[in-house]
């Protein structure tokens, strides 16, 4: 699922790549938050949204459509990474709660751990289809969480996903 050029490189260009891949392409851009690290093993990235005229709504607090919006794309990308080419890795649904308005930058951290990593290779042994659902708190400086969002991804054999599909290479 990744490029295989991406493969190619070092750990610290790799996450370079990643960090600079998220932060140019324009639907990222358009939210108004900035990768600001990627771990060199790709299983931690964090993203800042600060406020500012783009990403300010009518009342002046952070937008929610920016706050929902660069959650998107993060544990799929880690994902693929951890597994490999043999998997299929989709975000699936998402939901968003606001605990409290923004009125200043946000943080958000994507974490993936090894444990993480085997029990879905164990999950898909026994299952070549399955769902994770992963939760991402939005916090300030001082980690007063702002926002919580969950997104669930679809994670599948890329063998099992093509006779689903009936065959094709999607």
């Amino acid at each position: 699922m990744k490029p295989a050029w991406l493969a190619r490189l070092s750990p610290t260009w790799r996450a370079r790549m990643v960090r600079l891949g998220f932060n140019f392409h324009p639907a990222f851009r358009g939210t108004g938050g900035r990768v600001v690290h990627v771990a060199k093993d790709l299983r931690h990235i964090r993203i800042h949204l600060p406020l500012s005229w783009k990403t300010r709504n009518i009342v002046g607090s952070l937008y929610g459509g920016s706050l929902f919006a660069i959650t998107d794309g993060a544990h799929p990308m880690m994902l693929m990474a951890a597994l490999g080419d043999g998997y299929i890795v989709w975000d699936k649904a998402a939901s968003i709660r606001y605990r409290k308005p923004g009125y200043s930058t946000l943080y958000a951290d994507f974490v993936l751990d090894e444990a993480e990593v085997q029990a879905i290779k164990a999950a898909l042994a026994e299952s070549p289809e399955l769902e994770r659902t992963y939760t991402v708190e939005l916090k300030d400086k001082q980690g007063t969480v702002h926002t919580v969002v969950e997104r669930t991804v679809y994670i599948a054999d890329k063998n099992y996903y093509r006779l689903k599909s009936g065959g094709g290479d999607k």
